[in-house]
């Protein structure tokens, strides 16, 4: 990527719904918890598009999307208000370590204050060390929590 080469952080639409799922891919490549379905992938990030307390926002670089980010809004009886769950968390490998992630994340971060939640959380693989370190350069604390999950 040229220095001159701006990326564009927006709000994601139907057009981009593939592109998300292949980004995805990449990701559930890395993160051995999640399974990759095409058909389930599509339909989630439809779903997302379409719900008043989400967002998904896109990286684009020259017409095409190399990044996303999602942030959902969920009430923490902890805070006493809302909170969002940032994830889907990637950027296409060849377009890494040029501050692609950092803008979707201070972009999630900025609907997130607009929105009014109160903290965001996110999990992340605890294998993957380039990600963790990435969350931690971004201001991200690690927590005493364990995630559990039943289907």
């Amino acid at each position: 990527m040229a220095d001159k080469e701006i990326v564009i952080v927006r709000r994601a639409n139907l057009e981009d719904v593939s592109r998300i799922v292949e980004l995805l891919e990449i990701l559930f490549t890395i993160e051995a918890d999640f399974c990759i379905d095409k058909e389930k992938q599509t339909r989630g990030v439809a779903l997302l598009l379409s719900d008043k307390d989400a967002c998904a926002l896109v990286a684009v670089l020259q017409d095409k999307v190399v990044g996303c980010i999602t942030i959902q809004r969920l009430i923490s009886t902890a805070e006493g208000g809302y909170v969002g769950l940032v994830e889907d968390v990637v950027v296409e490998g060849q377009f890494r370590k040029k501050g692609i992630g950092k803008q979707l994340e201070k972009a999630a971060c900025s609907w997130a204050l607009e929105n009014g939640l109160l903290r965001l959380q996110l999990l992340a693989d605890s294998s993957n060390a380039s990600a963790l370190s990435f969350y931690s350069r971004l201001g991200w604390k690690e927590t005493n929590l364990v995630a559990l999950r039943k289907k």
